[in-house]
């Protein structure tokens, strides 16, 4: 079946995802989690549980430990305290490939230099399924991520004449493509235009509307604000706040985490949270 079959059935039908957890089910589960590297704590004492169904964004400055959140929940990186599950799984014990099938993690600088084409890239989300029931759907799946991406265009170029917005559309695409239960983004719209920003966050929300456990850590607040069902804000490698966006976007909290004057606004028609730095007009001394 050629990509453009695919293609042409996904408008006929929405194509179906493996069956996640129960949405409110817990799907990734982590207790009293550290990592230490050179007598250094760069995370401490971390319980989190993602849960089904939910977009959780994890947000706070530069060396807050966001990433290294990631990395542990993921099991990329083997904590130094407490344990982390995935699906059931303790992440320390548990086969790559086993991790592969029920995790898909998009890390903030994807490294790839050599010259597949973005359907190659794409497919290779689809690796963990090989030799299963579902490498029957390699295909379609492939199709659909390069449709939710805006990337079915550039399927045949090459990835490394792609620009930075474009790799990175091509990366979320690969992760789309694994179809699993819980999806792990690292900064996943620090390349992006705005209206690139807007595609991915509303992609990944609908993830998780459709039953999926979604994290991502986001340094716009306002992304954050607006497509998570709840934050998480990390400081000095600590979480130091969680909850729905309006309960933890406040100004005291936010100024405290980032040092920096604050804004907390409503919208006027939508009640929707917004935020920004508290700016001097022009021409104020």
């Amino acid at each position: 079946m050629s990509l453009r079959t695919a293609l042409d059935r996904l408008t006929a039908r929405r194509p179906e995802l493996p069956a996640p957890p129960e949405p409110g089910a817990v799907a990734v589960t982590a207790r009293g989690i550290g990592l230490r590297v050179g007598g250094r704590w760069l995370l401490r004492d971390v319980d989190l549980d993602l849960t089904a169904g939910t977009l959780l964004a994890v947000v706070g400055p530069n060396g807050a430990g966001k990433s290294t959140l990631l990395s542990l929940l993921a099991g990329d990186r083997t904590p130094t305290a407490g344990t982390v599950r995935v699906g059931g799984l303790d992440v320390r014990r548990a086969h790559p490939v086993d991790l592969a099938r029920r995790r898909a993690v998009l890390p903030q600088r994807p490294q790839l230099s050599f010259p597949f084409t973005v359907a190659d890239i794409v497919a290779m989300g689809r690796a963990p399924w090989a030799s299963t029931d579902a490498e029957t759907a390699d295909e379609e799946a492939v199709a659909e991520a390069l449709a939710a991406t805006g990337m079915t265009d550039f399927a045949a170029r090459r990835y490394p004449t792609l620009s930075g917005g474009e790799q990175a559309r091509a990366s979320f695409a690969r992760v789309l493509a694994q179809r699993t239960p819980v999806l792990l983004l690292d900064e996943p719209t620090a390349a992006l235009d705005l209206r690139h920003q807007e595609r991915l966050m509303r992609t990944a929300r609908d993830r998780a509307d459709r039953g999926l456990a979604v994290l991502a850590v986001l340094h716009d607040l306002q992304l954050a604000a607006a497509y998570a069902d709840e934050i998480a804000v990390l400081r000095d490698g600590r979480l130091v706040a969680r909850g729905a966006p309006e309960r933890v976007l406040t100004e005291p909290l936010l100024e405290d985490v980032y040092r920096l004057p604050v804004e907390v606004l409503r919208h006027p028609a939508t009640g929707a949270v917004l935020v920004g730095p508290r700016r001097p007009g022009k021409g104020t001394p």
